[in-house]
């Protein structure tokens, strides 16, 4: 990603009106491997992790991404609690002028309108510090409350496709554009 100004990705706080997104980190390591499971996975690449030295080695990659700044990982947090909520991100795969958005929360986090509220606070992020075309945010079609933040965001679909996810189930994702 091209930034629009010297950023250091490690020490980055957003603060939304219920949440903090910050960096991701090692003290993560034991929430994300509690949450992160196939339920939350079910409409997502990646697979839930079978041992912590899977977590672990995402957080030592994902930090990696930051201070290349290729990535943004931030975990989410309730903002007066300190609750642990998810993780969203930038990630700056193939075009850096047109970097992903991905998020997840942990199960009891849902229909709280917090993905939302986190996705919304990390675009307005992003168009202030990076310079970019626009963000691509892919959701699988039946992951309804994905596609409501795409369209609560403005989204507009530019492609549809099919994946595989590492855990073998076939994803129909729809790909927004987020201006």
């Amino acid at each position: 990603m091209k930034l629009k100004s010297n950023i250091d990705f490690l020490s980055i706080e957003i603060v939304g009106e219920r949440i903090l997104l910050n960096p991701i980190s090692l003290n993560s390591s034991n929430d994300i491997y509690r949450e992160f499971t196939n339920e939350i996975t079910r409409y997502m690449f990646p697979t839930s992790p079978s041992n912590i030295s899977q977590i672990i080695s995402f957080i030592e990659m994902s930090l990696e991404g930051m201070k290349n700044q290729t990535d943004l990982v931030l975990k989410i947090t309730d903002l007066e609690s300190g609750d642990f909520l998810g993780v969203c991100g930038i990630h700056s795969k193939g075009n850096p002028k047109e970097p992903e958005l991905g998020i997840w929360l942990k199960k009891n986090a849902h229909k709280k309108h917090y993905g939302r509220e986190a996705i919304s606070f990390l675009v307005k992020w992003a168009h202030k510090n990076i310079v970019l075309n626009h963000l691509i945010y892919p959701v699988d079609r039946d992951n309804i409350p994905s596609i409501k933040v795409a369209e609560f965001l403005g989204g507009e679909i530019i492609g549809e496709s099919t994946k595989e996810s590492m855990s073998g189930t076939i994803l129909n994702e729809i790909t927004y554009k987020i201006t």
